[in-house]
């Protein structure tokens, strides 16, 4: 077995097959997980309930039965209940919390025949970009680390899902998406993932932010992966990879800016390679889309988040409530977000006050989020585009220290991610290159029209054959 060229359909494949066994792919998943506690990527690693469901599939196999991802080890983001694995969100006063059954996505990937190893780290609360959280870790340093250089964040929030997947230990998992949450950590580590359109998976059983935006999302080797996670959750035929001489592309200026060198000669070399493979690439304008998008994001994200956190937590049945929720925070970032606004149901204001965060939310969801998918839908419509491309983040990972999780970082990363968010479109983000100077993964991002994941899928695993799998990390 090569675990560093593994992916999640081969496995299946080859387990399927008889090639392998899920017992000792499991196995080997499990060992490299202990040797790289240094990533804290893990919270809880199931090592007796995975080898136990390995060994049932191997049994099953002998009879005859495979299924789609019969045997394949995978991860869950911390936010998304298991049975009988903690849920902890990432924060200390829900570490306590176990689940007695599966959330409704996972369950999906269980009846699948996945083998869930373990469940994963995160930015504590989904509340940031970073994944530096110094309330759960496996190695000496806090925060999860990047799967190609340890010294580095690994984004969030879906943050240990990305690590595991980029670092080798698993070809595919789980994380969940409000603003740039599986496709940030993705771009960081090397990973393909889907944002899916707002609506299309089933988000109960997850903790949550904000019901208007969050969803969960796969998160996999490759763009083939993600369509086969995709299909296990919301069903569908087999998906084609597309004919890339049909596929027409736009790129909004604003959406260029910021950039890194790296990222900003990856990005254009990519589309240079889409380009010579027949894709047509024309520039868009996209008016007042910053503007528009600032009404909605911070508005909604935060006001939302007390009521539908409150909600959540009477369904586990724990009694924890939002204040003793809040009490325990770790993460200094999540903590000011969570006692400065969420709690008070209060936004940010001019001039460093806050202000009722009631009417911004009000006018948000009746005025400016209507607006800006119109932007959106009109964007697609006029220009008979497949998708936006535009660097999922504007720089590749940087230094993981507290200071990753300020607000200057968290509002540069999500620049290119939050606004398709906002609007509820389907996003995915592939894996194009390794910076030239940080060699560091650098990712391109597709965002397409409502409703269009199947369609980005085709074309994401047609771009799995232009740009190839980024090199594994060394060890």
């Amino acid at each position: 077995m090569n675990l560093d060229q593994m992916t999640a359909t081969q496995a299946a494949a080859d387990l399927c097959a008889g090639k392998i066994t899920s017992k000792a792919l499991t196995s080997a998943a499990i060992a490299r997980a202990k040797a790289s506690t240094n990533l804290n990527a893990f919270i809880t690693l199931d090592e007796a309930g995975a080898m136990k469901a390995a060994e049932t599939f191997d049994a099953r196999r002998k009879k005859g039965g495979c299924l789609p991802l019969g045997g394949v080890p995978v991860v869950i983001k911390d936010n998304i209940e298991v049975a009988g694995l903690p849920a902890s969100a990432g924060t200390p006063a829900l570490k306590a919390f176990v689940p007695k059954q599966d959330a409704p996505v996972a369950a999906k990937l269980r009846a699948a025949g996945a083998v869930i190893i373990g469940k994963t780290n995160m930015h504590e609360l989904a509340f940031g970009i970073s994944g530096y959280n110094a309330g759960f870790k496996t190695g000496t340093e806090s925060g999860v680390r990047n799967a190609y250089d340890a010294s580095k964040i690994a984004g969030g929030s879906s943050s240990g899902t990305a690590a595991a997947i980029g670092a080798r230990i698993v070809t595919a998992g789980l994380g969940t998406d409000t603003g740039g949450s599986v496709r940030i950590p993705c771009s960081f580590n090397g990973c393909a993932s889907l944002r899916p359109t707002v609506g299309r998976y089933p988000q109960a059983g997850i903790a949550p932010i904000s019901h208007t935006r969050d969803t969960a999302g796969p998160m996999a080797a490759t763009m083939t992966d993600v369509a086969a996670l995709d299909r296990v959750i919301a069903g569908g035929g087999a998906i084609a990879p597309a004919n890339l001489k049909q596929v027409r592309l736009g790129i909004v200026k604003s959406m260029l800016a910021n950039l890194d060198a790296d990222t900003d000669a990856a990005f254009r070399a990519a589309i240079d390679k889409l380009k010579s493979q027949g894709v047509t690439v024309i520039d868009v304008e996209m008016p007042q889309l910053a503007e528009i998008n600032g009404k909605v994001s911070f508005p909604v994200a935060i006001y939302e988040a007390n009521d539908d956190m409150v909600a959540w937590l009477k369904h586990t049945g724990t009694g924890i409530t939002i204040d003793a929720l809040a009490r325990d925070i770790a993460s200094p970032d999540v903590k000011g977000t969570y006692d400065g606004l969420v709690i008070p149901h209060k936004l940010p204001g001019p001039n460093n006050t806050v202000v009722d965060g009631k009417p911004a939310y009000d006018a948000a969801i009746k005025t400016e989020r209507p607006a800006l998918q119109a932007l959106y839908r009109d964007t697609f419509a006029r220009n008979k585009l497949d998708a936006i491309a535009f660097p999922t983040t504007p720089k590749v990972a940087i230094a993981a220290t507290p200071e990753s999780s300020s607000l200057e970082n968290f509002l540069l990363f999500i620049q290119n991610t939050d606004p398709g968010s906002n609007a509820g479109v389907p996003g995915i983000q592939v894996p194009i290159a390794l910076g030239a100077s940080s060699k560091l993964p650098v990712g391109l991002e597709l965002d397409g029209p409502a409703g269009s994941d199947r369609r980005l899928l085709a074309i994401g695993m047609a771009m799995d054959k232009v740009f190839g799998r980024l090199p594994a990390p060394t060890r």
